[in-house]
C-alpha cells in the first residue's frame, strides 16, 4: 500500500491546524472558521472509514424491509414513498432510527454518546 495512506494525510493535517494553526489564531472569526475546517476533515476521516460498510447495512435492511432487492438509493426512495403514502411497512420506525444511528456514526459520533 502506498503511503501516506488517505487517513494518515488527513490526520496529519487535522494535527497540523489543531495544534500549530489554531493557537496561532487571535481572530475568533478565524478560529471559529479553523475549527470547522477540522470538524469537517474528521467527518471525511469517518466517512473513509466507515461509510461503505454502513451504506452496505442500511442496503441490506432496506431490501429485508421492503422484501426486495435494489440498490440503496432507490429503496430508501420507494420507503420515504410509501411512508408519504401512509403504507409503511413493518419496522419501518426501527430502520429509521438504525438509519440515523449510522449517518451519526460519521456526521457526528459524539452525538451518539450523549444521546444513546
Amino acid at each position: 500500500m502506498d503511503r501516506p495512506t488517505a487517513d494518515e494525510l488527513l490526520e496529519a493535517l487535522s494535527e497540523f491546524l489543531e495544534k500549530e494553526v489554531l493557537p496561532a489564531l487571535p481572530d475568533p472569526r478565524l478560529r471559529f472558521q479553523t475549527l470547522v475546517a477540522l470538524n469537517a476533515l474528521g467527518l471525511v476521516r469517518r466517512e473513509l472509514a466507515l461509510g461503505a460498510a454502513l451504506e452496505a447495512e442500511d442496503a441490506a435492511e432496506l431490501r429485508a424491509l421492503l422484501g426486495r432487492e435494489g440498490n440503496r438509493g432507490t429503496l430508501l426512495q420507494e420507503l420515504a414513498q410509501r411512508v408519504r403514502e401512509g403504507q409503511a411497512p413493518e419496522g419501518t420506525a426501527a430502520f429509521l432510527k438504525a438509519h440515523v444511528r449510522r449517518k451519526l456514526r460519521v456526521a457526528n459520533p459524539k452525538y451518539l454518546e450523549r444521546y444513546p
